[in-house]
């Protein structure tokens, strides 16, 4: 048995073991005997061998019983059938006990997460393209394979560069100095052997294969037997997909009126939306907060400056309401034209997609649209002239709550380099796109780096001579206390501290609550903690098992697959952070050699695993998540009834300079209350804004001077060559469709007004994206193949000839928004999840401010103790348990407690800020829409 197997069979192996013998028991441990006596499913060797998150029958029936080998046969995981994956009906009351890991409850959550992990496995194995260095990862240099390359000389500063003499010019380049102190502005240096890579203008990457890239332009048979003549930049209509797939109905349209409400903002607006019951409009704002720091294809605010049609040419268009004259800026490209290509073992290679595009931020989760990204955007960001380790805060008169005295961000003044377009809205590095919503995450982020600040200061009044824990990498041995740290190095602490935060927010707060069962959560925490959690033996061990063997291995399979299982161990975050020297008896000893001076330490805990980390283009997609917004917002006041809806406010109405009043007036702590108590709206079809449809765009200059912005996102997509769903789910390792009935959730009963939904947007799609007469000779992928083992065709397993739906045209956005079947809890639909199990992971990865370099020589002591604690005053325990686990008060929640803490008693017995805040959790997972006791003459109950 070769050591992935046995690694990886180890949780059901002991599963089998209780007491020194095996528990026997047809229906239950017989298919798990099986299952050993089977042997566990090897890690792919070619892409077309993947594991498709489909297990045999012995498999599913070990983890989930009837249940789970009942949906075998569907094309979707068989993960969210096993026991305990979803609420408490999915947990088995079997009438033995049995210990954890032996009953079936652990063997359904155990198994879930070995899926995951083998589908992380082989997407780092087979899913890693970037556009300048994939021929060296294809070819290798030497006798080294590309996937443990750990330097590319595409990643050099080039010689115009600024800082390329002190990277060491011509030579071999190595960031030191100051360049590695801190975060830096335009993101170089965070490898220090890589010094461009991540840092602004660097080309997006993608997670499929080049030839699979803008189907409509490739020269390859397989795409034109897979899609015809029928794709093209308007090929199906954009708009015409929008306005009969995304326009929400609206049963009081009067009272929408197309997302823009009543007169006054009067609160008997209503604009009808499909709701999650277990997620808040804070968690909408969040991710368009955490996008802008993450990718943008824009230039100031700006595509291309001249003018393309968006669609809606056709008899059909104008019946259904879209517009002609609508008009938007093409996309930037850095590279067009046909691809170079290279060969290896017989095959040609392109080595880059058609086109390319730059992502115009830094990739790294570095805070950039708080704290700048380059030098245009840095000159947005306000330093407290009376205190420039703070950020620029106002105060406004007027206004109760203890919240208030650390104020609200300035406005734009005459010169700030800004478009237009953005005049009157408060001053940040990243302005485009602005709400209300944006404001309040800017916001309370600025609060809370200002009293990162406060507080360290009172640290540093306490105890002045004390090492704070800083060091210069100038002057390494040098001691820097607590009263000699400069504001400058305290406002760049205090940026390592907010960037950390948020990623921990994001990693175990809002993903968890996007998919909300205990198998994530448990993934999440791993990520983050390890499921080794806690300083111990163990951890130790088993990360100077990563980083001094797997890491230097030249072996792809130990640097690349075993560094990703043996590290979800001690957890990604601060691996490489502590050295107890080489081999498993120094980690027992608790001695830590870390060393400034060693470059191998400063940046030994981070791995690309043999590709440069940057996001992919599919990367970007998966984040078009429009439907989670509603058009009216239901703002509350803390200081009165919680209870009661003041006011409906449309989001539009809150767009760009019009935030700047909503925020003033309103107060972060009202609109934290009413974002946190309201529900956002479901990944679905038939869900958009009304008002994204009908988005006022005078600076285009059009005919309408008016942009549907969901139409919008499915050309973005198609103009930076997105595979169609099905290929997009094919490259990603899942199993492909048949046709549109397949997006039916078979779980349903036959006579659910569900399925019935269900069935009536199949056959919209049919209408929509239409049929043909197919063709068995036609091979359409190499990248899957049917599970007899024959190439998949343009039948698809129907009959040569006939009609069959085009589901190979079917945008991803739109296929991803009509996913159903999904796993309990999910706001997302499992491609989606497919995409972040790979680059969520790949960001903590490969970023040394969050592996080897999370450390109190950058971070300072205190840094350290903020991001590991959620703050200053240590661990602090939620009363109770949350499904089953003891709780930490959440990061997220911790930081609205010290920016409004008027907010106490509303956030009270509020496990995760993310779930709304007036909903009673229940019990395991429940999503029921109930009230806490306090919310019950809540209206939206």
């Amino acid at each position: 048995m070769n050591k992935q197997r046995l690694l990886i069979g180890v949780p059901v192996v002991a599963a089998l073991c209780v007491g020194g013998y095996l528990v026997w028991h047809n229906s239950v441990i017989g298919p798990c005997l099986r299952l050993a006596q089977g042997g566990f499913r090897p890690v792919a060797a070619t892409r077309i061998e993947r594991f498709l998150g489909k297990v045999q029958a012995a498999t599913a029936a070990c983890r989930g019983g009837d249940h789970a080998l009942a949906f075998r046969a569907t094309p979707w995981v068989d993960w969210s059938n096993y026991w305990a994956t979803g609420d408490s009906t999915t947990k088995s009351t079997w009438f033995i006990p049995l210990p954890k890991h032996v009953s079936r409850n652990s063997r359904g959550e155990d198994g879930a997460l070995l899926d995951l992990e083998y589908a992380r496995i082989e997407l780092i194995k087979f899913n890693l393209f970037d556009n300048s260095t994939f021929e060296h990862y294809v070819n290798g240099r030497s006798d080294t394979s590309g996937r443990v390359s750990k330097v590319w000389d595409e990643m050099r500063l080039p010689h115009d560069h600024p800082s390329y003499q002190d990277v060491g010019g011509a030579g071999t380049q190595l960031c030191r100095g100051d360049l590695i102190r801190f975060r830096t502005l335009t993101g170089i240096c965070n490898d220090i052997r890589n010094p461009a890579m991540g840092s602004t203008n660097q080309l997006f990457a993608r997670n499929v294969q080049f030839e699979a890239t803008f189907p409509d332009l490739s020269e390859q048979q397989l795409a034109r037997s897979r899609h015809g003549d029928r794709l093209g930049l308007l090929k199906p209509d954009p708009q015409v997909i929008s306005r009969k797939l995304f326009t929400r109905a609206a049963t009081a349209d009067v009272s929408c009126n197309d997302g823009h409400g009543l007169p006054d903002y009067s609160p008997r607006a209503n604009c009808d939306y499909k709701k999650a019951p277990f997620f808040n409009v804070l968690a909408a704002f969040w991710i368009q907060f955490m996008t802008h720091d993450w990718f943008s294809h824009l230039q100031e605010g700006h595509n291309r400056p001249e003018k393309a049609a968006v669609g809606c040419s056709s008899q059909d268009g104008a019946r259904v309401g879209c517009r002609p004259g609508d008009r938007m800026e093409p996309a930037y490209f850095a590279d067009q034209g046909r691809p170079p290509t290279f060969t290896q073992g017989g095959r040609e290679y392109l080595a880059r997609a058609y086109k390319t595009t730059r992502n115009t931020v830094t990739a790294w989760w570095d805070a950039s649209q708080i704290y700048g990204y380059d030098s245009i955007s840095l000159r947005r960001v306000k330093r407290d002239p009376t205190d420039p380790a703070k950020l620029l805060m106002v105060r406004r008169a007027g206004r109760s709550g203890g919240g208030e005295q650390y104020g609200y961000l300035p406005v734009f003044q005459a010169g700030d380099p800004i478009n237009p377009a953005w005049a009157g809205q408060e001053a940040t590095a990243f302005p485009d796109n602005w709400t209300v919503g944006l404001s309040f995450f800017h916001n309370l982020f600025v609060r809370e780096h200002n009293i990162f600040v406060e507080k360290f200061r009172e640290r540093a009044a306490l105890l002045p001579d004390d090492d704070s824990g800083l060091r210069n990498p100038n002057d390494p041995d040098h001691i820097i206390r607590y009263r000699d740290v400069t504001p400058d190095e305290l406002f760049q602490i205090a940026r390592l501290v907010v960037a950390a935060e948020i990623a921990k927010i994001h990693t175990i707060e809002w993903t968890p609550q996007l998919l909300y069962n205990d198998v994530m959560y448990n993934a999440m925490n791993a990520n983050w903690f390890g499921l080794v959690r806690g300083e111990n033996v163990v951890s130790r061990a088993l990360g100077t098992v990563v980083v001094e063997g797997l890491a230097r291995s030249r072996d792809p399979t130990d640097a690349s697959q075993w560094y990703s299982v043996f590290a979800s161990g001690p957890g990604i975050f601060g691996l490489g952070s502590k050295r107890y020297g080489s081999g498993l008896l120094a980690s027992l000893f608790k001695k830590d050699l870390w060393d400034l001076r060693n470059p191998d330490h400063v940046n030994g805990g981070v791995n690309h695993f043999g590709s440069p980390f940057n996001f992919p283009e599919e990367f970007v997609t998966v984040y078009r998540l429009h439907p989670l917004v509603p058009d009216l917002l239901e703002y509350r006041e803390w200081d009165k009834d919680p209870n009661v809806i003041r006011k409906k406010i449309p989001v539009v109405d809150t767009f760009r300079g019009k935030a700047t009043p909503f925020m003033a007036d309103g107060g972060l702590a009202n609109w934290a209350l009413s974002l946190g108590r309201q529900r956002l709206g479901l990944l679905a079809l038939q869900n958009h804004p009304r008002f994204l449809q009908n988005l006022a765009m005078p600076q285009l200059r059009s005919a309408t001077n008016q942009l549907d912005i969901a139409a919008l996102d499915l050309i973005r997509d198609r103009e930076r060559g997105v595979p169609r769903f099905n290929e997009f789910r094919r490259q990603y390792g899942l199993k492909s469709l048949t046709d549109f009935d397949d997006f039916v959730d078979q779980r349903l009963p036959a006579d659910a007004p569900a399925r019935a939904e269900q069935v009536r947007l199949a056959a919209l799609l049919r209408g929509v994206y239409g049929q043909h007469r197919c063709d068995a000779g036609k091979i359409i992928t190499e990248a899957q193949l049917n599970d007899d083992g024959s190439s998949i065709n343009d039948c698809l397993g129907h009959p040569d000839g006939a009609l069959v739906d085009n589901i190979e045209d079917l945008d991803t956005v739109v296929g991803f928004l009509a996913e159903t079947t999904r796993p309990h809890g999910f706001a997302i639909s499992e491609t989606q999840l497919q995409v972040f199990n790979l680059n969520a992971s790949r960001r903590l990865f490969s970023d040394r401010f969050f592996t080897s370099s999370f450390r109190p020589e950058f971070y300072s002591r205190f840094g350290v103790e903020w991001v590991t604690n959620n703050g200053p005053d240590g661990r602090i325990i939620e009363p109770g348990t949350d499904n089953g686990h003891e709780m930490e008060i959440s990061p997220l929640k911790r930081v609205l407690l010290r920016a409004a803490p008027e907010l106490r008693p509303e956030l009270e017995g509020v496990f995760n800020a993310f779930d709304p805040w007036a909903r009673d959790r229940g019990s395991y997972y429940s999503l029921r829409w109930t009230p806490k006791p306090r919310a019950r003459a809540d209206e939206s109950f």
